[in-house]
């Protein structure tokens, strides 16, 4: 079997699970010093190099700080992705990077233009460790004043590099609804969370327009489009998110219904912002009303952005199918997004894309109910496209589900991260394009 690009991602994310899993099966991975349950270890394992963030079990109280440590290594390496992580491995060995290495690059970042190399792996990494001190040394004050320097220290690092990598683990049982009130911690969660899933390039050319702007440099049709695609996807995905949460649960006295107006709108802005691809919460999921459960699965499919550590279709995904219907009411043929054509290949890939990963959340969803008849489907539908999207969140039956239901989630979580045609594309090999040009036919449509 000849190993492709593809094979080489999948298999890397499957060895990170493997080496994960045994490490949290040795007794000093566990509080109470006993051999870990080997389906918590790999279900646990699965969810940090996913960057997904459900769980079996308490973080906090489970694992020792062995035990977190080492999730915490695993959120980090499957945040970068197997490919940089390994990348930047092969350059520390002093090692000059092939042109199969940076084809691997390419495809983990779903770019269109070959990596760079060495340059592009030491940026990527000098980003992701600047936004997570930078995170780490926010949150200090607030853990140091509740917890003391030491321990203060370590959730401070723990919650900083599970926000910007979009993991959502949390070292609280309650996540964070203990700070549910705190403005600080939300906003710097918040803004880690869309650091981390906007993605590489479009950080990387919003710094290089502010070094522009610092040294007096006008450059004209500087933002590429998928910068301005992602942006203002995302802005309005926050936008919609945030309005609908505030609205629906304003009066829920489970949720929102408690806290002050303000408040309310700290909380549904947190809750807009997570459910793109993370997994923390400041208010009780499963006590929310299925509008907003509805809401919040929609906006979990949709997920991140390209080249991000998040999960779901993407923005690019959702908003190039939104050009595609609106080209096609007005009878055009040409897919246009900012006065830019869109290639057909991106188009069907687009549309791929989304049928390839609804076929999976149908399927994801059919099996754990089957494996779970007394669950309300509407949890099981949300915890699917949770585990698929890496996004974490839950209603709170991931530890009551069978152990078939979990390895249904476990699957769908590595599923997830490395994405449906990546799967399928180590599964049948590298395609071989035809020559053969087939006849045209009409087909109804609709």
């Amino acid at each position: 079997m000849q190993m492709t690009v593809p094979r080489t991602i999948c298999l890397g994310f499957l060895v990170l699970i493997s080496v994960g899993t045994l490490l949290l099966l040795l007794p000093f991975a566990t509080a109470s010093g006993e051999w870990n349950d080997p389906l918590v270890a790999f279900f646990t394992a699965t969810s940090a190099v996913c960057v997904t963030g459900l769980i079996v079990v308490d973080t906090g109280s489970y694992f020792s700080a062995f035990g977190q440590a080492v999730i915490l290594l695993l959120i980090q390496v499957g945040g970068l992705g197997y490919m940089t992580a390994n990348t930047f491995l092969v350059l520390l060995l002093g090692r000059r990077l092939g042109l199969r290495e940076r084809l691997a690059i390419q495809k983990s970042m779903d770019s269109t233009v070959l990596a760079g190399g060495k340059s592009l792996v030491l940026s990527i990494i000098a980003m992701t460790l600047a936004f997570e001190l930078t995170g780490l040394f926010c949150l200090y004050p607030v853990f140091n004043q509740d917890f003391g320097p030491i321990y203060g220290l370590w959730l401070s690092a723990f919650h900083s590099i599970s926000a910007f990598n979009n993991a959502g683990f949390s070292l609280f049982a309650d996540s964070l609804m203990g700070y549910a009130l705190n403005p600080w911690v939300n906003i710097v969660i918040t803004i880690l969370v869309i650091l981390g899933g906007i993605g590489y390039q479009v950080i990387m050319e919003l710094l290089t327009w502010l070094r522009n702007r610092v040294q007096g440099n006008r450059c004209r049709g500087l933002f590429s489009l998928n910068f301005k695609v992602v942006t203002s996807t995302t802005a309005v995905l926050l936008a919609v998110g945030t309005l609908a949460f505030f609205v629906i649960e304003y009066q829920n006295p489970n949720t929102l219904g408690p806290a002050d107006p303000h408040h309310k709108l700290l909380m549904a802005w947190f809750q807009s912002v997570i459910a793109r691809t993370a997994g923390f919460n400041t208010i009780n999921i499963g006590a929310m009303g299925n509008a907003s459960l509805f809401i919040m699965i929609a906006l979990m499919f949709i997920g991140a952005s390209p080249g991000s550590t998040g999960g779901g279709i993407k923005t690019t995904t959702i908003r190039i199918l939104i050009a595609c219907t609106r080209m096609a009411l007005q009878g055009k043929e040409q897919v246009l997004c900012f006065r830019r054509q869109i290639p057909t290949s991106r188009v069907l890939k687009a549309i791929a894309v989304v049928v390839g990963s609804g076929l999976a959340v149908v399927a994801a969803t059919a099996l754990v109910a089957v494996s779970n008849p007394n669950m309300n489907f509407i949890e099981i539908l949300f915890e699917s496209i949770s585990a698929f999207a890496t996004v974490g969140l839950s209603t709170g039956i991931t530890a009551d589900l069978s152990d078939v239901g979990k390895y249904v989630i476990i699957f769908t979580m590595y599923l997830g991260r490395v994405g449906v045609l990546l799967f399928m594309g180590a599964l049948l090999g590298d395609s071989k394009p035809s020559a053969i040009q087939y006849p045209e036919e009409e087909l109804l449509i609709g």
